[in-house]
């Protein structure tokens, strides 16, 4: 297999509400009377950063320390390092699991930075154990889904003293709530609807605490109860953990974030009620209750909890808003010498701007293109009316809810899109078309009120016509449709709403795409992952632009089932603000690939740190870039 080099990025991760739930949950496999688990966890800005090779030994290197371990990619080795404990214990427990499962080589981990702080309930292991998980899928094609690595991270993890739940893995997903049910060993996943930021501050406690002995007491409460502290903590880590948590998601998703706040005081006063007296010791926190009444940080938030397995490691604070947020932060640094760090959770916005590039020459398309733009060649549109290119597409994005379109053109173009946008009939044009066209026309000028422009004066790549919109698109997520795709949906909802749609559920970076024959790969950016045959989109693991059939057919397929199968985009993608912050620093600093500023790699780069969504729309896509497949539009579209 060709040596390569993939960069990684795995953030800690926050519980927000229902730790101890993963593993309470798991003992419905034996007492099928306890409580489903609950919890709501988002990864945060802080993790680890690496890059990682094929290599025939398991092999990590701290850049920063200098530290490193090497040891034969052989199951007993592995396995008998992981029980002996320590750090490297995780990255041989993973590893054992992973030659245990499958026949494949060793890696080489070159960890170039870590940000999250180790101990202190923000899953500083179980990012590492990810990280090493997800190196060895991507290396070796294994097409996990995120459920998948989450699985042979936690089976890595429990292999080593560490008595860990699945929750703690949950930093698999990035930076966003989830929902996760845990019910015996099936873990459930269900993005949550954010209508008001949430403003996050959490910090450590520079105590200490021993997560350890934590697990053992409170496990000693299951799967049965044997007398009245037992049966309090399988009360509040279910059926109380269980109303908590989904009241919690419903302010959270209708925005009353003050009581949120009030769910995280609940939530922390029933554990200090009903989960402390099983381990004193350790849940008697003083440091953590300091915090949590200190009328400064009390004065500045709507709630406070303990983070993780709880005890004297971290505490989280729900701020009243960014101003708060700042105050509470310089609080903990400056007055409580303690670090902190913030997380915000921003709103998930529905999109509401679209952009649209439409200033290439059109040279497949020559000679036409010569006297004719090429967003203005005639389609036969589903309603049997002759249209410009980018009229149907612009109707097809107006139609699905966007207010504002903002088109990417040569300057000199200008008038060509305001007379078919903006220009008004004449009186005899308009006394000859049917009241069917005239009405249509009025849906024109409609359309035309979203319509604004920006100006590519220089062909500098797909990447610098999409950084011309940052302005236009202000910091919030905006569709992004290529100017020569066209699309036919397979059911009422047409492709452009699917995908809005879904991206309302999952709130992450996304690309369209469609399945196309392995034959075709080389003409396409191929997107692979794993796909489940109930969804209709999955977390991508890798991209690349026109691979040859051979490369795609050993690493750029997606595993559904048994099958194979290779998806290109399909011509709609939703940017985030992470994609036009990439793409300005690109531009700033002059990084061009072959002679241009692309969008893929930053895609890419967005990608491996907060996780990239494919949707496979209900529908067909239509190339009018070139002339094989502009004819296939007549016939089939």
């Amino acid at each position: 297999m060709e040596e390569r080099a993939i960069n990684l990025f795995v953030p800690g991760r926050l519980c927000i509400m229902g730790e101890h739930s993963d593993w309470a949950g798991r003992y419905r496999n034996i007492n099928n009377k306890l409580n489903k688990g609950y919890a709501i966890v988002t990864g945060i800005e802080e993790g680890i950063y690496a890059t990682a090779t094929i290599s025939d030994k398991v092999i990590v290197e701290n850049v920063e320390s200098g530290d490193s371990f090497e040891c034969e990619m052989d199951y007993d080795k592995l396995k008998e390092i992981a029980e002996e404990g320590g750090y490297w214990s995780y990255i041989a427990g993973v590893a054992a699991c992973i030659k245990e499962q499958y026949n494949v080589g060793g890696v080489k981990i070159a960890i170039n930075k870590v940000t999250i702080p180790e101990k202190k309930g923000l899953s500083s292991s179980a990012a590492i154990c990810v990280l090493v998980a997800r190196a060895f899928n991507q290396l070796y094609n294994l097409h996990l889904n995120v459920i998948g690595e989450m699985n042979l991270a936690y089976l890595g993890e429990i292999t080593t003293p560490s008595r860990c739940g699945k929750l703690d893995q949950a930093c698999a997903f990035g930076k966003k709530p989830v929902l996760l049910t845990f019910d015996g060993d099936r873990i459930d996943v269900k993005n949550i609807k954010v209508s008001k930021p949430l403003y996050f501050v959490f910090a450590d406690l520079m105590s200490k605490k021993d997560t350890v002995k934590i697990l053992a007491d409170l496990n000693r409460s299951f799967p049965f109860a044997e007398n009245e502290i037992d049966e309090k903590v399988q009360e509040a880590l279910g059926v109380d953990n269980d109303e908590i948590v989904h009241k919690c998601i419903e302010y959270i998703e209708s925005g009353d974030v003050e009581k949120v706040g009030e769910m995280m005081l609940k939530a922390q006063q029933n554990f200090d009620e009903k989960v402390a007296p099983a381990c004193p010791e350790e849940l008697t926190s003083p440091a953590l209750h300091k915090v949590l009444n200190d009328e400064y940080i009390v004065s500045n938030s709507f709630g406070r909890k303990g983070v993780g397995s709880q005890g004297d490691g971290s505490v989280q604070v729900l701020a009243k808003n960014k101003e708060s947020q700042d105050a509470i932060l310089k609080y903990f640094k400056d007055v409580l010498g303690m670090d902190a760090y913030t997380l915000t959770i921003e709103e998930t916005k529905p999109i509401k701007k679209a952009i649209i590039p439409v200033a290439g020459n059109g040279t497949r398309m020559f000679p036409i293109t010569k006297c004719i733009k090429k967003a203005f060649l005639p389609v036969i549109d589903d309603d049997g009316i002759i249209k410009p290119v980018i009229l149907s597409l612009a109707e097809e994005i107006s139609d699905a809810g966007i207010e504002e379109i903002c088109l990417v053109i040569d300057e000199g173009d200008k008038e060509d899109y305001d007379k078919l946008f903006k220009g008004k009939l004449s009186s005899e044009v308009a006394a000859k078309l049917s009241p069917e066209l005239l009405e249509y026309e009025a849906k024109i000028q409609k359309i035309g009120k979203k319509i604004k422009y920006v100006y590519q004066t220089e062909k500098l790549g797909f990447g610098h016509a999409v950084s011309l919109c940052e302005e236009f698109a202000g910091g919030e997520p905006v569709l992004l449709a290529l100017g020569d795709q066209l699309y036919k949906s397979d059911i009422n909802e047409s492709c452009t709403e699917q995908f809005l749609k879904n991206f309302a559920e999952t709130n992450q970076l996304s690309v369209s795409v469609c399945e196309i024959p392995e034959g075709d790969v080389s003409r396409y950016g191929i997107l692979s992952g794993k796909l489940e045959n109930s969804k209709d989109y999955f977390y991508v693991d890798k991209m690349v632009e026109k691979p040859d059939v051979a490369l795609a057919a050993e690493e750029y397929y997606t595993k559904c089932g048994d099958e194979k199968k290779y998806f290109a985009v399909f011509g709609e993608y939703i940017l985030t603000k992470e994609v036009f912050d990439l793409l300005r620093d690109n531009i700033e600093n002059n990084r061009k690939e072959g002679g241009e500023f692309e969008l893929t790699s930053v895609l890419d780069q967005v990608r491996e740190k907060n996780g990239m969504v494919a949707f496979i729309p209900k529908g067909k896509f239509f190339d009018v870039g070139n002339v094989k497949a502009y004819k296939r539009t007549f016939v089939e579209k």
